[in-house]
Order: structure tokens, then sequence, then C-alpha cells
């Protein structure tokens, strides 16, 4: 298996709106975001398979040094062997996959939230990171466009904002409230409920407020992004749209979070994902 084939293998299993939003791309650039994506799911999967919290943070470790390793260009692991030949002509800065592995730790640290300014930092290393690698992969007119990096970051804190609400319950079985403690407080929606899955009306006033502000910085997001790299930055749009009509969908099945997960048919994420790309 190739470092390539890996790193399809890997984003595969995932099932995921990776593959709808991003199979549109030219190849190198497929090969690209897909190797990034195969990273991003590595270090995740770190957080989320391994129990003990010293052999995930080993795990962690091993691949901050893989990263060194990758831009000393003596890369080890087909996923860093894989994203070898793009770090150079697409611009991808050795931080940013660092920032990355600072968003897993973070996971390995944290169980709460105390306001949403934490919550944000997190969401950055988490996902606002990932939204500007993949913004670079996907192409600017102009290199390095702030503008557009401005966009990719909201985009992808957006999009983590989506899955929080998405993924209430299945994180609450694991320990996790990323929901701000300051808004259960404003909402009057104990800790103890989240865990125990009762969906009150407090609860679901308080997802009204998260749906909002998910939308909202969704909104920000695209008002940000420069005529001039729309086109090029559709696969990122595609993506963004997938997960706005997984929020509708949140939303109209009265956000009962606690209990099930929400998700869209493959063809629905396909024809969204067609859409976005074909009229953007």
């Amino acid at each position: 298996m190739t470092p390539d084939e890996y790193c399809q293998s890997k984003a595969a299993q995932s099932g995921s709106s990776f593959y709808y939003a991003f199979r549109f791309l030219p190849p190198e650039k497929r090969a690209a975001i897909t190797a990034f994506y195969a990273f991003c799911r590595e270090v995740d999967d770190v957080v989320d398979e391994v129990s003990d919290p010293s052999v995930a943070r080993t795990k962690l470790l091993y691949w901050r040094k893989e990263i060194d390793a990758l831009y000393a260009n003596v890369p080890q692991h087909p996923v860093t062997k894989a994203l070898q030949r793009h770090v150079e002509p697409m611009h991808l800065p050795q931080a940013a996959f660092h920032t990355v592995i600072d968003g897993m730790q973070q996971d390995l640290e944290k169980t709460r939230y105390v306001d949403f300014a934490e919550l944000q930092t997190y969401c950055y290393r988490a996902a606002g990171v990932v939204g500007e690698v993949s913004a670079r992969i996907f192409g600017m007119q102009t290199p390095n466009n702030p503008k557009t990096l401005e966009y990719a970051r909201t985009l992808g804190e957006a999009l983590q904002l989506m899955n929080i609400v998405r993924d209430v319950g299945e994180d609450a079985r694991r320990g996790r409230i990323y929901l701000p403690n300051e808004d259960l407080v404003k909402f009057n929606v104990p800790v103890s409920e989240i865990l125990q899955t009762k969906t009150t009306n407090a609860f679901k006033t308080m997802m009204q407020f998260q749906y909002e502000r998910a939308a909202a910085t969704y909104d920000r997001a695209l008002a940000a992004l420069p005529s001039e790299d729309t086109r090029a930055q559709r696969p990122g749009l595609a993506m963004g749209a997938i997960y706005r009509a997984l929020l509708e969908e949140i939303k109209s099945d009265g956000f009962g979070v606690l209990e099930r997960r929400v998700s869209l048919t493959p063809i629905r994420k396909l024809w969204i994902a067609w859409k976005t790309v074909t009229f953007a």
C-alpha cells in the first residue's frame, strides 16, 4: 500500500462529509487534502480510541516528532510521507500541524469550558487552523491572502460549533461537555441533566441559542471570502453547505441530540456538494 493509498483508506473509514465535499478536486489537490485529513484523523483517533491518557499523550508526542521529521524531509509514517511533496508548493506551515495536535492535547486535559472565549480557543486549535491549511491546499489568487485565511479560519470554527451541537449526547457519554458553563447557567441547564440525557424545554432553548451562534459564525465566514477566491475555495464551501444543512436538520428534529445523532443521507450530501461546487 502506497502512502497515498493509506491516506485514502484512512479518509474512507471515517464516513464523514469529507468524501462528498472534496471528490471534485483535481487529483493533486485531492491527494493533498486527503493526506492532511488523514493526519487529522490519526491524531483525533488518539484521543477518541486510547483509554489511557498517558498512552494518548505519548502517541501525540510521537506525532509532534513525526511532523518535525516531515519538515526535516525524513518522514517515517505513511501520512507524513504522503504530505511531503505538498508542503512546499502549497505553503503548509509546520506550526499549523502542531496547533492541530494542541487541540487534541486539550481534549485530553479539559472536559468542561467556562465560557465561550475559552471554547473559541479550542475551536481554533481543533478546526480553525484546519480551515486555514485546507484553504492553502485549495489555492488562492494571492498566496497567504489574509482575507481568505480569515474566511477559512471562521468557517472551520463554524463547523466545529456545528459538530458540538450535533454531538452533545455522544460527547456527554464520553464525559465531555463542550457547551460553555456560562450558557448552562444562563439557560438553567444542570450538567447532571446533560449527562443523564434529559431533554428539557430549558435544554431546547439553550440549543436554539447554540444553533444561532453556529449559524451566525457560518454566515460571517461566507461574508469574509474574497470573490476572487470563491472558485478555488468551492470544496470548503461544499463542506460548509453540508454542515449548514445538517444544522437545519437538527433544529427540525427538535434538538434531540442527547438521544440520537442526526445525519444526512449520502445522496443528500452528494447533491449539496455538487450543487455548491457547480454554482458557487
